[in-house]
This record gives structure tokens, sequence and C-alpha cells, in this order.
């Protein structure tokens, strides 16, 4: 594992091990996930425990230990939510998506994560793909967004092979 990026993000911080939280946000950013040999190494660097630095990383549900997808839904399931339907548009994603929720796709493409309010109750149902925003969402919404996703992820996929084609 090329650990160089991550040497920057913890340069980016002048190495202050009371910026763990940001530093591992970054890293967080950067990779999608926070691997081992990440935080052993962010742990060396800062001069803290490795049990320290994996605490904080396991503390804050924000953080993944695990590789997620490069497109990351999360449903909110808040009062308002639940109460208008966020089950059911998380059921639909399981079905649509053939995995369960914290699961990710076979091809990397998708992570599923029920979160308890995305703070957005005058829109509910309301999920998140990445950091953008979808509310009111119907079953016809929710399968179109994904197709979206899916269409916007090959169409980056085929590009090099387009790129070879001759006339």
């Amino acid at each position: 594992m090329n650990l160089s990026k991550v040497d920057n993000i913890i340069q980016d911080y002048k190495g202050n091990p009371s910026s763990l939280v940001m530093i591992l946000q970054d890293i967080q950013e950067e990779l999608n996930y926070l691997p081992e040999p990440v935080l052993n190494h962010v742990a060396g660097k800062l001069s803290l425990s490795v049990g320290h630095v994996c605490s904080v990383a396991t503390f804050y549900s924000s953080f993944s230990l695990e590789e997620r997808g490069k497109n990351v839904i999360r449903v909110c399931d808040g009062t308002a939510c639940h109460l208008r339907g966020a089950n059911l548009l998380k059921d639909e994603i399981v079905r649509a998506l053939n995995i369960s929720e914290g699961q990710t796709t076979e091809d990397k493409l998708f992570t599923l994560e029920v979160v308890a309010c995305l703070g957005a109750c005058a829109l509910a149902p309301v999920m998140t793909v990445n950091k953008k925003y979808y509310g009111q969402v119907t079953r016809e919404k929710l399968l179109a967004t994904l197709e979206k996703y899916r269409q916007k992820d090959s169409c980056v996929l085929s590009e090099p092979n387009d790129s070879k084609k001759t006339d």
C-alpha cells in the first residue's frame, strides 16, 4: 500500500496528534475507508499508540474500517423518515442491489448504510449518495437514482475502451 498520500495528509496537519480526528477524516475521504495498515502508520507518525488510534476510529460511526463502495448510500431512519417509509426504501435498495445493510456490492460500486438522522426531516424519506441529498424518495426515484450512478460509473469505466476504437 502506497502511504505517500497518508503522509501528505499528516503533514498538512504538521503531524499534530491533536488533529487525529481530522487526519482520519481526510484519509477516509481519500481512501474511502481506514485500513488497518494505515491506522498503524498514522499511530507511528503521530507517536500515538495503535490502540488509541483504533479507539478513535471505532468510536465515531462516520469512520469505516471496512472497504466501502465507490458510492455510499445512507438511508435516514429518523422518526420523520421512518414514519414516511424509510424501511420500505431500505428494503427496495436491499432488493435492487442484492446486499444487506452495512454491505458492499460485489462490484464495489455501492455500500448501504442506515443512519439515525440526516437532518432533512422536511424531505422525508431522505437518503444520500455520497454527499448528495435525495428527498421525498419514492421507489421510482430510488431506482432512477441507482441507475444514474451505475451509468455514471460505467461511462467512466468504458472511456478507455472507447479511446482505442478506430474509424
